[in-house]
């Protein structure tokens, strides 16, 4: 009895700790490691002594995100090409509505935010995602890290700083998105380029992640003109394969879903500002797609 009811309270607090790891380290796959050894010391546990499940096992599953990020930091500086976040097919589920509340979930685990979160440390990682995300006390953060409060809250403004001079600014209407990452999608199909010139911001730039393990480009494209014109030669050079489309809200926004003979082959982001697409995410490395469309608890 004593082991259900250690693993409903497990259970419980599950997408609490999936979102903890997630957002540390940007790979479903590792944040799932990370989140069942939580699952290993919870059930090693003297539970007698623990007074808050919560409160534990999300200080149990930080610290286990700190230590896995140590070590794919290291791994990331020989990564080919650009790198982005496993995208994430998102449901916050209906206790989260639409409301302030989703906005602050949805925008904490953008593929724009996450990208930023590279750039910081993994203690600053470790209290923006607790703070800003998960509105932590400064105190518990503080015993989660064994670190002085005073010194968490010079980390959290440290990274508040740092994530608000690099985030890009991105519109938030969800129709919009929407619009535009629909007529996107039928002009970067057809190989229209005067339309795709009518949709992208000048300074827009565009970003693929393969990882060397498919065709996207290894560096950063940027301006409406060379976006446009690397879209339309990558829809002229089109392979016999046939592809589906499907839309999806991924990593909290609008996005697409292609299918190359039901496996997914990329997923696709935009970004708008002002009624343009500012960024263009394309994420084509096959170990972030494999199990996109495998349910998730």
């Amino acid at each position: 009895m004593a082991t259900d009811l250690g693993t409903d309270v497990f259970e419980e607090h599950r997408p609490v700790l999936m979102g903890v790891a997630y957002r540390m380290l940007g790979r479903v796959a590792d944040a799932e490691d990370v989140v069942q050894d939580a699952w290993l010391r919870w059930s090693r546990a003297d539970r007698a002594e623990v007074r808050e499940p919560r409160a534990y096992l999300v200080r149990v599953t930080t610290r286990l995100a700190v230590d896995r990020l140590r070590q794919a930091q290291a791994r990331r500086e020989s990564y080919v090409g650009p790198w982005l976040p496993e995208p994430l097919v998102t449901d916050f589920g209906p206790t989260v509505p639409d409301t302030a509340e989703r906005a602050v979930l949805a925008d904490s685990v953008s593929l724009a935010v996450l990208v930023v979160l590279e750039s910081l440390s993994p203690l600053e990682r470790a209290v923006f995602v607790l703070r800003e995300a998960f509105g932590l006390p400064f105190a518990e953060i503080a015993a989660t890290l064994e670190r002085g409060e005073a010194a968490v809250r010079q980390l959290a403004a440290r990274a508040r700083k740092h994530v608000d001079e690099r985030r890009p600014r991105f519109d938030v209407d969800p129709a919009q998105q929407r619009n535009l990452t629909e007529r996107f999608l039928a002009a970067a199909t057809e190989g229209d380029l005067k339309g795709l010139m009518a949709l992208l911001a000048p300074d827009v730039s565009l970003v693929g992640d393969s990882g060397g393990k498919s065709k996207a480009p290894v560096r950063v494209i940027e301006t409406a003109d060379k976006v446009a014109r690397f879209l339309t030669g990558a829809a002229g050079r089109g392979s016999a394969e046939t592809y589906e489309f499907r839309a999806a809200e991924i990593n909290g926004g609008a996005g697409l879903l292609i299918l190359a003979d039901g496996r997914v082959d990329s997923v696709v982001q935009v970004g708008v500002r002002d009624g343009r697409i500012q960024a263009v995410y394309i994420v084509r490395n096959p170990d972030k797609l494999a199990s996109l469309l495998e349910p998730r608890p």
